[in-house]
């Protein structure tokens, strides 16, 4: 929460900007993208489905993976024949998936066996109808079934079931038929409700819902032999002799109602997915990789211009794609088990247990050979940091770091204990998880290890002593750990502190964290009133808002209360310090380094996030931080404001919804030069 008094002699700064200075001294050209062009109208009245559902996103929740996407360099002619003709020659979601397909094609051949490259071939001797229906399709969910009656991109594709069958035929097989489904489960889920009901009535059966009209139909079908014509049973033969089953019946009349059918062949996703994968330098798996281009080419995100430096060795081999693609799949899965809310089932739990188990000895297998190379120098170690992150290792490290987290639910402590000696024995992984590491495992070491392992002829007093021992060792490690952050050092203190009394330490020979201790904040007690009837079990508790009247949350009811005596307050949760960096240190951030803008589509340098950052630009941010504590900070937020707030600019941390205004008085009350001191340290 950050509250300032109103400065009534602040003035609103209002000035043109001057061209030349807007042009910058940059001696380096800038990438320029389309983002400025006037985007086209929509091609398929109302059916380019996936930017229509990001109208309203706020470009600013956007998650750092969402950033690191590419655009070819040849996206500015295709706007350029926009500006000319006021229409696109062909679809831009045709243009980006094949020039995604040319770039990689043309730097990483090398990671795509034959096999795969004469798939590429096919896609390319396609005619543009069935490409783009391909890549429309491609975009949706590429496991679902699609009526043909019901695809409707009439605008673009004048016979729709001639490029079906274009896709379906053999000598492509880029897509199946209906011809596909042979069971009566995959068949009724083509339905909707009413055609269910509908299908059910013939079948003599109900259900209130979709899932029981399904399992009703089902059971009902029972492999009992085929209907005659007047519903009585009868053995019916198809044209090869075969009986034609109640199940192969109901399969026939579901496909009757549905009509032709298109299902995308998963191995040939697969293969596209995995080449926009490396052209995306994507960290996260999704089926939506195309998104990105399509916002930032609608002018529905609009990014940042800076220098891009593609390199062709992310991926050094194709065996380690091949494993980073696998990877980022389970992690994908493991992220969707555990979810954002923290509520998992025990059946969840075990779930990643047996995802981690599948991968611990992998992992450690990676990170041995990892640990064996050789560094040649500081630069290349300082580029590996922020490369790493497509690894199978850095994703792995990732997945083992949230099966710990399981362990412990599942009160498997020893095995948890394991696990974290064998993390903080790597180095080179996820480092800033360091901290927690150490503060976990001391924990354990102090409260549970000594009933997990109790030696022969030991007692549990002796065993307690001695694991209290090793846990007071556990945090003197991690603070002795340059890689453990500062952040976590508070912790860590205040458990040797406790620790210390326990083992008898005598008084001078204790730590005295005195100089490093933080002061004491000052308490203040608000005293409100809970909304009358406002007690359902799983409901967010609203309060009386006495200042202004009406209900609202317990923050804002304590903002109400400061704001009658004449404070001015937000409830950000770290929104605003992540905001102000971005806007102190813009131009920092997008700074031209070698190979940490791999694409045109970033939020913020790839290494941004690791401890990498800071060593490559520490002449640049050391400045900074001396303009700043000159009162320089008001200055930079003017010009950065007036440049990108009209476009929303997408960069990480940075929340348009503040206004200049108020981070203009924020700026000038509060003690900047520590607080973004601090801000840069956690990075």
């Amino acid at each position: 929460m950050v509250l300032s008094q109103p400065n009534p002699n602040r003035l609103e700064p209002d000035r043109k900007q001057d061209p030349q200075e807007a042009a910058g001294s940059r001696a380096l050209k800038r990438v320029k993208r389309s983002h400025s062009h006037p985007p086209p109208g929509s091609r398929s009245k109302g059916k380019e489905i996936n930017a229509q559902e990001s109208e309203n996103e706020d470009p600013t929740s956007i998650d750092l993976d969402d950033g690191l996407n590419a655009a070819p360099n040849d996206i500015d002619g295709i706007a350029r024949e926009y500006a000319r003709t006021g229409k696109y020659k062909r679809s831009m979601y045709v243009d980006a998936f094949n020039l995604a397909l040319d770039i990689v094609l043309q730097d990483e051949l090398q990671l795509f066996s034959d096999e795969e490259q004469e798939v590429f071939a096919k896609y390319r001797s396609l005619e543009y109808e069935p490409q783009f229906l391909y890549v429309r399709l491609f975009l949706r969910k590429t496991s679902a079934w699609f009526r043909e009656s019901k695809l409707g991109y009439y605008d673009d594709i004048t016979d729709i079931h001639s490029a079906c069958q274009i896709l379906q035929s053999s000598k492509v097989a880029f897509a199946e038929s209906e011809n596909c489904i042979t069971t009566l489960e995959e068949a009724a889920n083509l339905l909707n409700l009413e055609e269910l009901k509908s299908m059910a009535k013939e079948a003599k059966c109900a259900g209130p819902n979709k899932a029981e009209l399904v399992a009703a139909l089902k059971k009902a079908s029972g492999g009992q032999v085929g209907l005659g014509s007047k519903g009585q049973l009868k053995l019916s033969f198809d044209k090869n002799g075969n009986y034609i089953t109640r199940d192969s019946y109901f399969v026939r009349k579901i496909l009757e109602k549905t009509g032709p059918l298109i299902r995308l062949n998963s191995t040939t996703t697969t293969l596209f997915g995995r080449v926009h994968l490396v052209f995306y330098r994507s960290s996260e798996w999704t089926e939506k990789s195309l998104t990105t281009v399509i916002l930032a080419r609608t002018q529905r995100r609009n990014f940042p211009d800076y220098i891009v430096s593609r390199t062709s060795n992310v991926f050094p081999t194709r065996a380690s794609l091949l494993d980073f693609e696998e990877s980022i799949k389970l992690q994908s899965l493991v992220d969707e088990i555990l979810g954002n809310n923290g509520v998992v089932t025990n059946e969840g739990l075990e779930e990643v247990k047996t995802i981690f188990e599948g991968i611990y000895e992998k992992w450690k297998r990676l990170i041995a050979e990892d640990q064996a190379k050789k560094e040649v120098n500081k630069e290349q170690e300082l580029e590996r940091l922020y490369l790493r992150r497509f690894s199978a290792a850095w994703v792995l490290t990732r997945i083992v770091h949230k099966g710990e987290h399981v362990l412990g639910r599942l009160k498997e402590y020893g095995r948890e204990h394991e696990v974290l000696t064998a993390l903080l024995a790597q180095r080179g992984y996820h480092s800033a998880r360091r901290g927690g590491w150490y503060q976990r495992k001391a924990l354990i070491e102090e409260h549970y290890m000594a009933a997990v392992t109790l030696p022969k002829n030991t007692s549990l007093g002796m065993n307690k002593k001695l694991w209290l021992r090793k846990a007071l060792q556990t945090c003197e490690a991690g603070l002795q750990d340059s890689e453990t952050h500062l952040i976590y050092h508070y912790d860590l203190q205040k458990r040797i502190t406790k620790l210390e009394p326990k083992l008898h330490v005598s008084k001078r020979d204790q730590h005295d964290f005195g100089h490093t201790r933080l002061a004491q904040p000052s308490e203040r007690s608000i005293v409100g009133e809970i909304q009358p009837g406002d007690s359902s079990v799983g409901k967010k508790t609203t309060w009386v808002d006495k200042a202004e009247g009406g209900e609202c949350s317990v923050e804002e009811m304590c903002l109400s209360r400061y704001r009658a005596e004449g404070w001015k307050g937000f409830h950000s949760e770290g929104g605003i310090i992540k905001t102000l960096f971005a806007y102190l240190f813009y131009d920092i951030m997008f700074l031209y380094l070698p190979n940490v803008f791999q694409t045109q589509f970033q939020m913020c340098p790839l290494d941004l996030f690791t401890d990498g950052f800071y060593p490559a630009r520490a002449s640049e941010i050391n400045h900074r931080l001396v303009e700043l504590s000159n009162g320089g900070a008001a200055k930079i937020i003017e010009d950065i404001d007036r440049e990108h707030r009209e476009r929303k600019t997408c960069v990480v941390g940075l929340d348009w919804s503040f206004s200049k205004k108020d981070l203009l008085e924020i700026v000038d009350r509060v003690n900047l030069e520590r607080d973004i001191s601090v801000l840069v340290e956690i990075l």
